[in-house]
């Protein structure tokens, strides 16, 4: 009995978490089965101040967008640089900006852009000094292998990189247009990551690493977005295109009108026919290049105007200056439901 006693100096150390010297008397006492197995367990810190906002579900619409910036990006550059580029998405993480700035080089090639409406909130593209310079050379008419010079960018050769910047702001207003619409503005350049300040160090920041392999050399591409700018897509359901109705008057009045233009804007094809005629097959096979064929139709009779295909409306054939022209007759019907469905 006396080897199952604890004594107070054992109990003192189970309350201090020394478990590791307890002796086994007392580690079967208070269940040492189940303080091993958490002894093995991996405990990971979590960050109140920043938690970790990317889902596996928000991951995989992330991965999916930034995959079409490189897509787009990648064929815009091979036509100007007059070579192989390739672009491949390596991740999309969540950091701080100190840890940001942190895993830039020194010097670097980085374009700050504002977010136009933010309050001035700022991000980052950093070009990647390797692929830098071989832009320049390929912007500047050269056609070998470039050389990396261990210097910061000249003044002309980051306003030739600059359009490369750019281009990729256009495309990510492009691809989060769906999730939150931006308006981006390529405002600045920093060689320095020690003195880029666009965010305090502490702040959450969504970047972006894309892998550029042109010739021999490879770099990093790193697009760089603050979390602030981004709340709404992080705090809405996953079914976004759906919701998209919700919000402010403001911004379902923006919506409809943006809906209204791009219906506007798509072509339709419209096409006049003449009525039925008949002919025979002896004067169909008579046929030849620059003979007028004689219809039989009178000058007034009536077209039919298909739109889309389908007959829509009655006109009148007619001109326009030089140019020939069908004058609609009556109202345009509306397509019926079987006309839909089919």
């Amino acid at each position: 009995m006396s080897s199952d006693m604890l004594s107070q100096f054992d109990i003192d150390r189970l309350l201090g978490g020394a478990g590791a010297a307890v002796p086994a008397a007392a580690a079967n006492a208070f269940g040492g089965g189940a303080s091993a197995a958490a002894a093995d367990q991996e405990v990971t810190a979590y960050d109140f101040r920043r938690p970790h906002r990317v889902s596996k579900e928000r991951l995989r619409t992330l991965e999916a967008m930034y995959e079409r910036l490189c897509k787009s990006l990648e064929g815009w550059l091979v036509s100007r640089a007059r070579g192989h580029v390739e672009l491949r998405l390596q991740s999309v993480e969540q950091f701080s900006f100190g840890e940001f700035a942190l895993s830039l080089p020194t010097p670097c090639a980085t374009y700050v852009f504002d977010v136009k409406g933010s309050g001035g909130v700022q991000g980052v593209i950093d070009v990647g000094h390797e692929f830098a310079y071989f832009l320049i050379d390929r912007l500047f008419g050269g056609g070998g292998a470039p050389s990396i010079p261990g210097r910061a960018l000249s003044p002309v050769e980051r306003m030739a990189v600059r359009t490369v910047a750019e281009r990729t702001a256009s495309l990510l207003e492009e691809i989060w247009f769906d999730h939150v619409p931006l308006e981006l503005s390529v405002t600045g350049f920093e060689s320095s990551p020690e003195i880029l300040q666009i965010a305090n160090r502490e702040d959450p920041v969504l970047v972006a690493n894309i892998e550029a392999v042109a010739g021999q050399a490879s770099s990093l591409l790193l697009i760089c977005l603050p979390f602030s700018v981004l709340e709404k897509f992080f705090q809405s359901s996953g079914q976004r295109r759906i919701g998209g109705a919700a919000g402010s008057e403001r911004e379902q009045r923006e919506a409809r009108q943006r809906t209204e233009l791009a219906l506007r804007a798509t072509p339709v094809a419209v096409s006049a026919r003449l009525p039925q005629f008949q002919m025979s097959l002896r004067d169909l096979s008579n046929l030849a290049p620059g003979q007028v064929l004689s219809t039989g139709i009178p000058r007034d009779a009536e077209l039919s105007v298909l739109i889309g295909g389908r007959e829509r409306s009655r006109g009148a054939a007619g001109r326009v200056g030089r140019r020939l022209a069908v004058r609609l007759l009556d109202q345009l019907s509306p397509p019926q439901p079987n006309e839909e469905n089919g």
